[in-house]
């Protein structure tokens, strides 16, 4: 982007890292938010999220002289959100300035010195950005211009915000927190003061671990194959010796285990969880695994006086390099807000979904449709292999049509390349439709679907490729 001059007040679109340009205002900065070295840039919130940070000045464009431009290459609903966030404040300040009682100047221009306000916690809405200060927005010529063409639809408005953590209340009673992602990616979260516990240094656990330290959390890492940890030592963490000694010295302990036996034994074994939890102490489960087991191991966490939450991911090893999981979680709601930092640092956004065993359903139902998913993918390459059909051009037409995907792009591609290094082990996934399918037949509830892709995948393992990533699944139908 082209640099121009700016100042406080103005409205801008601001691009952020891979992100796409975003709507946002100039404002103040915060007494003891310093600007970054050596960098001509400006603070700037974002509309419609909770998100700030400095940005270049090349990274900046007008907002009115690139309004169209920037509509016509964005689409997606939290996107229009933002714009109509820009809409309300627009028509407000229109609204403001029409019921003036005449004060100004000469030449009838309002001289407000009122300072502008930056959101604080108990902020509610955009109005706290209604600063009347805004003299370089009106004497732009484009911001007449724009008021004029705006269209009367009603605006929304942003939704209620925190400053520490973004959460929207949605009808269905569920929660989420979106990372700020422009914070993440400025490497300016805020990390919690707590002491955090990871158990569980595998494809998931390992991305996460690394993107906790990172952002600055004070971390104790146990493996069951200590040579794991070594890694994460050499980057800041600390060594647990058991997880009963992680869980007795950390505040908040997570866990992402391969399967509901790995959970329960890791809570309930010899040196477990369950030895170092005091009252007050946090455990959260991690692990894709059934409602039972997520059930079992809050009764006895909560016994001992300690708080539990469940919080499955869905993403992949590559998703979870880069910090953008999507965390469900379920159980205390307060241990949830506790672990905001956190969730923030490994994950795009997180949902709460009430009372414990519900993350674990949903996350059951997504990955059930993942894993059949995958299966019709597989079935209809070798079904264009054996049908005398390239394979590369039924990837090319899929990726063109509606399901098109970086999922089906990915996994196709390996496939052709023959690479089945493992983003998510196919064991895993065929744990997760066995458990899928139980869940349904205790709701009474056909998964004719999930079963038959259940026994393709049960080939796949029985030719040795459980260790291999979910798209190996296509080698059960060469075989």
């Amino acid at each position: 982007m082209a640099t121009v001059h700016l100042r406080i007040g103005d409205l801008v679109w601001g691009k952020l890292g891979r992100y796409p340009p975003w709507p946002g205002k100039i404002v103040s900065p915060p007494k003891d938010l310093k600007k970054p070295r050596g960098k001509k840039c400006h603070f700037v919130k974002f509309f419609g999220t909770e998100d700030h940070a400095w940005i270049k000045v090349e990274q900046l464009k007008p907002y009115y002289v690139h309004k169209e431009e920037m509509i016509k290459i964005n689409k997606g609903k939290r996107f229009q959100q933002a714009v109509d966030a820009v809409e309300d404040f627009l028509k407000k300040a229109k609204g403001k300035e029409q019921n003036s009682d005449g004060k100004g100047d000469s030449k009838g221009r309002k001289t407000s010195n009122k300072p502008l306000k930056i959101l604080e916690e108990d902020d509610e809405d955009l109005s706290a950005l209604k600063d009347t200060s805004e003299k370089s927005v009106k004497d732009d010529p484009h911001f007449h211009h724009f008021l004029l063409s705006q269209s009367e639809k009603p605006a929304s408005s942003m939704e209620p915000i925190s400053k520490r953590l973004k959460i929207i209340e949605e009808d269905t009673g569920s929660t989420s927190i979106q990372a700020a992602d422009s914070t993440a990616i400025n490497g300016s979260i805020t990390p919690t003061d707590k002491r955090i516990g990871f158990l569980g240094l595998g494809l998931m656990g390992s991305g996460i671990v690394s993107n906790l330290l990172k952002m600055g959390h004070v971390v104790t890492v146990w493996n069951r194959t200590a040579e794991k940890c070594d890694l994460f030592i050499q980057e800041g963490a600390r060594l647990g010796r058991t997880p009963a000694e992680v869980a007795s010295t950390c505040d908040i302990t997570f866990s992402c285990v391969s399967d509901p036996k790995a959970a329960r034994d890791l809570v309930l074994g010899p040196s477990g969880v369950l030895q170092g939890i005091r009252p007050g102490k946090c455990y959260i489960e991690m692990s894709t695994v059934d409602p039972e087991t997520i059930t079992e191991l809050s009764q006895v966490i909560t016994s001992r006086g300690g708080r539990f939450l469940e919080a499955p991911v869905a993403g992949s090893q590559q998703l979870s390099n880069d910090g953008m999981l999507v965390i469900l979680a379920a159980g205390d709601r307060t241990v949830y807000e506790d672990c905001s930092s956190c969730f923030q640092a490994m994950g795009k956004t997180s949902f709460f979904l009430g009372e414990a065993g519900n993350a674990a359903r949903m996350m059951l139902i997504l990955n059930m449709v993942q894993g059949s998913f995958m299966a019709t993918i597989a079935e209809g390459l070798t079904l264009a292999q054996a049908t005398g059909q390239s394979q590369q051009t039924f990837l090319d037409i899929l990726c063109q049509g509606q399901m098109a995907s970086t999922f089906v792009d990915q996994k196709c591609q390996n496939i052709l390349q023959g690479n089945f290094k493992p983003d998510y082990y196919l064991k895993h996934i065929q744990k997760d439709l066995r458990l899928a399918i139980s869940m349904g037949d205790m709701a009474n509830h056909p998964t004719p679907m999930a079963a038959a892709a259940n026994e393709v995948y049960k080939r796949a393992k029985a030719l040795d490729q459980s260790d291999n990533d979910i798209s190996a699944v296509y080698r059960a139908y060469i075989h």
